[in-house]
């Protein structure tokens, strides 16, 4: 088979190195980092202009290299006969971590914790990547069927989800409000996400000092490649992908898939 794959540069060698494996004729483009920082409609436009330039008579399948990444993947739909396909993960740390389960888990037990990755010490510069002009904003998202003690709808009182509060207040305010209201603390950790591929210590080495200059305690964990690989070979399992049919487009999912195709 043949994919197109567009993705973001922060998963390069990942990526390249699970395509070099896959039995079917990958044709790539990585786009620049930082686009879930320019806002959901600059995001979408971005994505969706090199979507359009896919010729879909030539690919069996248009692969992304993103997760919901602030909604800018949402409103995203495939051209031609080829379609889309997206892992389920709010951001790209699950697909470090290989499962959206094993994020959430690590996410909620480790609150303040800043993540690093080859990627993101090679091409992202600094904490501003994550930050922007938010001083109390969070790095990673909450997921979505979360509920924070007293935060409701004004209007109709009903409690809102944490994907109901970005969806009504923008991502980065529903993080605010969040901090707010259920106490998570600033950074004061920085976890490491070692792939298997680095090739040498070095990457690990530079996200301690980085720790150790901001006082942070340090944790190195053991990422996987398990949806890199799934993606790039065609397994696309219903929990892990989702796989957005032609007349179909991306749209939020707050049962706990974070993505549907609606």
């Amino acid at each position: 088979m043949r994919f197109k794959l567009i993705a973001c540069e922060i998963l390069f060698r990942e990526l390249c190195c699970v395509m070099a494996k896959s039995p079917h004729r990958i044709d790539v483009e990585f786009l620049a980092k930082g686009l879930h920082d320019i806002g959901r409609p600059n995001m979408f436009d971005a994505l969706n202009e090199v979507i359009e330039t896919v010729d879909p008579d030539q690919f069996d399948a248009v692969l992304l290299g993103y997760a919901l990444c602030n909604g800018g993947v949402v409103g995203l739909t495939p051209r031609g006969n080829a379609p889309l396909v997206i892992p389920r993960a709010h951001d790209c740390i699950t697909l470090f971590l290989g499962d959206k389960q094993r994020y959430e888990d690590y996410f909620f037990a480790n609150s303040g914790t800043y993540y690093k990755t080859m990627g993101w010490i090679e091409r992202g510069d600094s904490l501003l990547q994550y930050m922007r002009n938010e001083p109390h904003s969070a790095q990673s998202q909450v997921p979505p069927d979360k509920v924070p003690k007293g935060m409701s709808d004004p209007k109709t009182g009903q409690m809102l989800t944490f994907a109901k509060m970005v969806e009504r207040y923008g991502e980065d305010n529903a993080k605010y409000l969040w901090e707010q209201l259920v106490g998570m603390p600033h950074y004061n950790r920085m976890a490491f996400v070692e792939m298997g591929i680095e090739p040498d210590n070095n990457f690990e080495q530079l996200a301690r000092e980085e720790a150790a200059n901001h006082g942070w305690e340090f944790e190195k964990i053991i990422g996987r490649m398990t949806l890199f690989e799934n993606l790039v070979n065609g397994n696309w399992p219903e929990e892990d992908f989702l796989v957005v049919q032609p007349g179909q487009k991306i749209d939020f999912d707050y049962s706990g898939k974070i993505i549907r195709a609606t």
